[in-house]
C-alpha cells in the first residue's frame, strides 16, 4: 500500500470534491458535475478498498494471535477505526453494516480495556477518545459520547498519580485531546464540529 494515497489524504479530497460538487450544481454546470461525481467515486472506492485490506489482516491475524490484554484492545480499536471510516462516507446498507461492526469493535476493546488496563493506559485513553469521536460523528450522539469521554477523562485524573514516566506524554497528551473534545461538544453541540481522534496529525 505504499503508493496509496494516505486515509487523511482521501477523505480530505472527498470532502474538497463533495464542497466542489454542490459550487457546481448552483452554477448548473452539469457536465463538471458529473467529473467530479466520478473522481469522488473513486477516490471512496480507494479509500475503501485500504480500509477493507487492512480489516482483513486485522481479522484473520492480528486480533486472533493476540494474547496480551494490551494488544488486544490496540488491535480491537483499530478494528473499530478502519470500521467508522467506512461509515464515513458509506451510504445506505453499508454505512449501517460499517456502523455496526465498528460500534461491535469498540464495545468489545472496552470491556477488555476497563477489566485490563488501567485507566491511565495511554491505549485505553486511545480507545475512549475514539470510541466517543464515533459516537458523536457516526452514531450522532452527543451525550453518549460527553458521558464516554468525561468517565475516561475522569477515572484517569483519580490515578494520575500511578503514571509511568514511560506512558506519561501519551496519556496526557490523549487527555488533552478528550477534554478538548468534551470543551467543543459541550459549548456547541447543535454547530458543525470536528473532534480530534488518535488518526488525527496532532496525535503522536
Amino acid at each position: 500500500m505504499a503508493d496509496t494515497v494516505s486515509r487523511e489524504q482521501h477523505v480530505y479530497l472527498a470532502k474538497l470534491a463533495e464542497q466542489a460538487e454542490r459550487y457546481e450544481e448552483s452554477k448548473g454546470a452539469e457536465n463538471h458535475v458529473s467529473l467530479i461525481k466520478t473522481y469522488r467515486a473513486k477516490i471512496e472506492e480507494e479509500l475503501a478498498k485500504i480500509c477493507r485490506d487492512i480489516l482483513d489482516v486485522l481479522d484473520k491475524h492480528l486480533i486472533p494471535k493476540s494474547s496480551q490484554d494490551e494488544s488486544k484492545v490496540f488491535f480491537l480499536k483499530m478494528m473499530g477505526d478502519y470500521h467508522r471510516y467506512l461509515a464515513e462516507f458509506s451510504t445506505g446498507e453499508e454505512r449501517k453494516s460499517a456502523t455496526d461492526a465498528s460500534g461491535k469493535a469498540y464495545e468489545d476493546a472496552s470491556k477488555i480495556a476497563i477489566a485490563g488496563l488501567a485507566p491511565t493506559h495511554p491505549i485505553r485513553l486511545g480507545l475512549a477518545l475514539n470510541y466517543s469521536v464515533f459516537r458523536y460523528e457516526i452514531l450522532n450522539a452527543p451525550d453518549l459520547a460527553c458521558q464516554l469521554a468525561k468517565q475516561a477523562f475522569d477515572d484517569a485524573i483519580a490515578e494520575l498519580d500511578t503514571l509511568s514516566e514511560e506512558s506519561y506524554k501519551d496519556s496526557t497528551l490523549i487527555m488533552q485531546l478528550l477534554r478538548d473534545n468534551l470543551t467543543l461538544w459541550t459549548s456547541d453541540t447543535h454547530g458543525e464540529s470536528h473532534p480530534a481522534d488518535e488518526a488525527e496529525p496532532n496525535d503522536d
